[in-house]
């Protein structure tokens, strides 16, 4: 059996304000190409299907389109609630939609009740896991005790275990969580591909799933984290379809084409698919951003830009986007900074004068660009006035003060 695994589509999610849709429908038509091409038996879904728990009308089309289209490529769909996804409506009229070979995973009682979907070599078990809130799964299972993800994911896998082994035969799982490899020293977020976009599931202090509660099927689908990641030969993340995020920027983006044998997994190999639009971080000064001929490759891309200006440009934004309209976020990080000094500010202006204060003072602000000459000027024309005004501020007369007085009391 051939079996295409893809995750974490996140149909309905904007990037900085600009809508994703017509991006994702491009690949998400190329990933029924693949299947067709390929002659893939099923594509699998490890959750977050959806961006939002009530997506938009839109966004529900763009989902019947691409199963539409795997269908009509020749493959059946399995596929999963994540954490972003609404299981009550992702999975309405899952029972009918199954019967069409797209079969919706998303009632938490029923992970240990397998998909069976047939090959020349018999009967392939797929068994979806939904994303599984702790707090949700122990009203079911009130005798076990289910405080974080770990627990919750090793007793749903003891269970699918227990199947797989009454049933026999082969099978895959698919998951949605944050899954790592503890033997591997060092392992962090940013090992596996996490990106800013992927929603907290952290859950009693404790979000991370070790590899070997996962042991037991052929081949395990995981989705949650955005970035390719395979943990084991068998334990992989697909990642997200479409770039989602500039952390994102350098990762590949494709799935997953898994060939299961009479006995169990027998390869592994990535799929590419198409960048719509590619993401680009860029750091220089404003004026060598908009001249260097090197950057002309980017000028279509989506760009995050780090302007190194001393003083901060005025209309930077503006100006970028004549020359990159596709830039969407724009952070100053001066290459020169004031340096900071532990003595406190009555101690660096003691014995300056007002003049070497407000000097100091738009150095700073500025990152060490102090007043030019036509501000110098206009300095000291603010400064004598005040110190014309304070010598000719006429006294108080007796009679003001003795009324005061009254009043006061």
């Amino acid at each position: 059996m051939r079996i295409l695994h893809t995750s974490d589509w996140h149909i309905g999610r904007t990037f900085h304000g600009h809508s994703t849709l017509a991006n994702l429908r491009t690949v998400l038509a190329a990933l029924a190409v693949e299947v067709q091409q390929r002659a893939v038996d099923v594509v699998v879904v490890a959750g977050d299907i959806f961006d939002s728990a009530t997506p938009a009308a839109e966004a529900y089309t763009v989902l019947e389109e691409a199963v539409v289209a795997i269908r009509e490529a020749g493959a059946s769909v399995v596929l999963t609630s994540g954490n972003h996804d609404s299981a009550t409506r992702l999975g309405f009229m899952s029972q009918f939609s199954g019967l069409a070979g797209v079969h919706v995973v998303t009632r938490q009682e029923l992970h240990d009740q397998p998909i069976i979907l047939d090959d020349e070599s018999g009967p392939v078990h797929f068994y979806g896991i939904p994303y599984l809130e702790p707090s949700m799964l122990r009203h079911h299972y009130p005798d076990a005790t289910l405080r974080s993800h770990e627990q919750v994911l090793a007793f749903v896998m003891d269970r699918v275990r227990a199947d797989i082994a009454r049933r026999g035969g082969r099978s895959v799982v698919l998951s949605h969580c944050f899954a790592v490899n503890v033997a591997a020293a060092g392992v962090d977020a940013t090992d596996l591909g996490a990106s800013d976009v992927e929603r907290d599931i952290t859950a009693g202090g404790i979000d991370y799933v070790p590899l070997s509660v996962f042991d037991g099927p052929d081949y395990v689908a995981l989705g949650h984290i955005h970035g390719r990641s395979a943990l084991s030969d068998r334990v992989r993340y697909s990642g997200a379809p479409v770039h989602y995020s500039f952390s994102e920027a350098s990762k590949p983006r494709g799935a997953w084409l898994v060939e299961l044998g009479a006995t169990g997994l027998t390869s592994v190999d990535w799929v590419d698919l198409p960048i719509p639009r590619a993401l680009k971080i860029v750091t220089g000064s404003l004026d060598d951003l908009l001249t260097d001929a090197t950057l002309a490759p980017f000028e279509n891309h989506w760009l995050s830009v780090v302007l190194t200006d001393t003083v901060r440009p005025l209309d930077g934004m503006r100006r970028l986007q004549a020359r990159f309209p596709h830039c969407v976020t724009l952070e100053h990080r001066p290459a020169i900074t004031t340096d900071a000094s532990a003595h406190s500010y009555s101690d660096r202006v003691r014995g300056q004068s007002d003049t070497e204060i407000v000097a100091g003072f738009l150095a700073h602000v500025r990152n060490g660009v102090g007043p030019t000459e036509a501000e110098q000027a206009i300095l000291a024309d603010v400064l004598s006035a005040v110190e014309r005004a304070d010598h000719d501020e006429p006294a108080e007369d007796s009679a003001a003060v003795a009324a005061r007085d009254r009043v006061d009391a």
